[in-house]
């Protein structure tokens, strides 16, 4: 969680259905999908963009299995690490594929909030 206060940008909270830390400013949480507030749904899904979209497909040998974990690392414009997050893991075995999919859905912040610096 956050110890910004409440109503800056960048401030989070816990989902109450899944417990992920979201933005606080989030109608729907983008971890479990339920809707957090309804009136603002459809103004969130309106103003919501994607800047960054990666996509990728892994492939076992024919000859033997291997095991995968994906990570999630993010950096400030620094290069300092910021967060990081074992997002799965599993094992691809022969005939096997995995596709991976890593998104950064944003909204613009409200006019008049604070910034919120890490």
């Amino acid at each position: 969680m956050s110890a910004v206060r409440p109503g800056a940008t960048g401030a989070t909270r816990t989902c109450p259905h899944c417990k992920a830390t979201i933005l606080e400013s989030a109608a729907v949480c983008p971890a479990c999908r339920g809707h957090l507030k309804f009136e603002a749904a459809a103004l969130d899904a309106a103003q919501r963009f994607v800047p960054l979209k990666v996509e990728g497909t892994i492939n076992a040998a024919d000859d033997g299995a291997f095991e995968y974990t994906m990570v999630v690392v993010i950096r400030d414009q620094r290069g300092k690490e910021i967060g990081r997050h074992v997002a799965g893991v599993g094992a691809v075995f022969p005939g096997e594929s995995r596709s991976f999919e890593v998104s950064v859905e944003a909204v613009a912040a409200a006019p008049g909030k604070r910034r919120l610096k890490h």
